[in-house]
């Protein structure tokens, strides 16, 4: 073989061995960039796709926004997936305070009370209702009108009907007398209770059951409450009537102010 052809034969092994390194150098670039190509979801930090060029080269193809946003909504990180359901957990109400707090109170009430052979007051659910309760008053001061007026007339206790709104302990509940019709001793129509403890604004949260029925108590002795002997004529004793009764005394005090009882006198 001549040399002219053997300098031939060297250069284009020289070439086609320039063309394959070149080529294994495109391989891993597109490799080093995650292997996408066009049509691949993934590709680079920036959501673009890479390819090569007529030169072999490795190029960045840009992603259309439309192509972006849905491969975004499909990828959602452990972290997004704890942030919406922390979020979600915020807005649920809590139903559960009213609950636990009553719970506590009706428990603390049945062991101490009855315990006792004479107890001042007992309460007992209404149809199993947690948020209903009956409060029995069996005491009151011995040396009063009323105390000798149930003594006479063979009443056992006065019945308290209790509702405990949403927002209690936050809220005041809702007491009406249910039986015996009882006039005077701040006691109004229905058996409405005019007591400033248990409107909003005399109301706290941290007045327990207990504390509302002994101010009741109190209040009914020194209003010089009577149980009403003839009812004939008497206007209806009722539920409803009761908190008509309520809603006018809170209005007329929130614009005149409370005097009669004050919130010391229960």
């Amino acid at each position: 073989m001549s040399s002219r052809l053997k300098e031939k034969v060297t250069a284009a092994l020289r070439k086609f061995n320039k063309s394959r390194s070149r080529s294994g150098s495109g391989d891993k670039t597109a490799e080093a960039g995650g292997g996408a190509s066009v049509n691949s979801p993934g590709g680079n930090v920036g959501g673009n796709a890479t390819a090569k060029n007529s030169n072999g080269n490795a190029a960045v193809v840009a992603e259309s926004p439309g192509r972006r946003l849905r491969r975004q909504d499909n990828r959602v990180s452990p972290a997004s997936s704890r942030m919406v359901m922390s979020v979600n957990v915020q807005h649920v109400p809590d139903h559960s305070i009213r609950a636990r707090r009553l719970m506590k109170e009706y428990k603390e009430i049945q062991k101490v009370h009855n315990s006792k052979n004479d107890p001042i007051f007992t309460v007992e659910l209404i149809n199993d209702n947690l948020y209903e309760w009956y409060a029995r008053l069996h005491i009151v001061d011995p040396d009063s009108k009323l105390a000798k007026d149930m003594a006479e007339m063979n009443i056992p206790f006065i019945l308290l009907h209790l509702v405990f709104p949403d927002k209690f302990p936050f809220a005041p509940p809702f007491m009406r007398v249910v039986e015996p019709r009882i006039e005077k001793g701040f006691v109004m129509e229905g058996g409405a209770i005019c007591m400033e403890l248990l409107t909003p604004r005399g109301w706290a949260s941290a007045y327990t059951v207990e504390a509302v029925l002994m101010q009741f108590a109190a209040s009914l002795v020194k209003g010089q409450g009577r149980i009403v002997r003839k009812t004939k004529g008497s206007k209806d004793f009722s539920r409803r009537t009761a908190e008509e009764a309520f809603r006018s005394l809170v209005k007329t005090h929130e614009k005149y102010g409370w005097v009669t009882p004050a919130l010391s006198d229960g």
